[in-house]
């Protein structure tokens, strides 16, 4: 069902995007119709595909290490109030330096590999992953806190079976938002410095004014990204089924 309706509506995006280039008339080199990008695709496909390899690498990684630290994170100020204060202060300033204006740096530092797109990932990932786990661990039922101080189930045990799945809901709206801004680091990175991926693609496109190829890339990136999206969500509401369950019920009740 969700599939019918993305191609419904990229159907739909496709086609007013050839009306609005065919009506305005604009240059090729300011906005090409949605046939050149694609035939352009096509074309270059053995290039964008290498690129977008590159990319997706980026991405995942950042997203596997900026997860397991939010986590973390959260976890030790949960587990550890003392660290909590020292910890969540330095959480939010971490979030008040633009994370753009460190992309230079980090390729000073890490070079034009992978590495410094991978730290640009992992530092857009890491809040939203980090706050959201962290608010759904401080939300837990407080009654069902009290029936397992009650049974005497130690610290772990509670955190295990009453804790975190508690915040499993919270912890996968920060995960959803972690993968819709996840390739946005990955491309700042490439942008500042790289030898590779689609960002470095899309950056030597612009420089020879191959406009198409920009545009081709661009979609290939959203494509990408969209596929990643659905796919994690797919995954959670399969592993948070009795929220998924409660959601359909309750919608079903209304």
């Amino acid at each position: 069902m969700i599939f019918t309706r993305l191609v419904i509506v990229a159907a739909g995006l496709l086609f007013l995007w050839h009306i609005l280039v065919s009506i305005t008339g604009v240059p090729h080199y300011i906005l090409p119709g949605p046939f050149p990008v694609g035939k352009s695709m096509l074309q270059n496909w053995p290039v964008l595909s290498t690129h977008l390899l590159t990319t997706m690498i980026e991405i995942l990684a950042g997203l596997i290490i900026g997860t397991l630290l939010g986590c973390s994170c959260a976890l030790t100020m949960i587990l550890s109030p003392h660290l909590k204060r020292w910890m969540l202060p330095i959480l939010v300033v971490s979030q008040a330096i633009p994370v753009f204006a460190l992309a230079p740096i980090l390729v000073l530092w890490l070079g034009y590999g992978l590495a410094s797109k991978i730290a640009m990932a992992v530092l857009i990932i890491f809040f939203p992953v980090a706050s959201s786990f962290y608010y759904g661990l401080r939300r837990t039922d407080p009654d069902l806190l009290e029936l397992a101080r009650i049974m005497e189930a130690g610290t772990l045990s509670t955190l295990r079976y009453i804790v975190i799945p508690s915040a499993m809901p919270a912890f996968a709206s920060g995960l959803r938002v972690a993968v819709a801004v996840a390739p946005i680091g990955a491309v700042v990175g490439e942008w500042v410095g790289s030898s590779a991926g689609l960002g470095f693609y899309m950056l030597h496109a612009n420089a020879r004014m191959q406009v198409d190829k920009m545009f081709a890339a661009l979609a290939l990136l959203s494509v990408a990204s969209l596929i990643l999206y659905f796919s994690v969500d797919l995954i959670l509401n399969k592993l948070i089924y009795w929220e998924t369950t409660r959601e359909l019920n309750h919608a079903h009740n209304e």
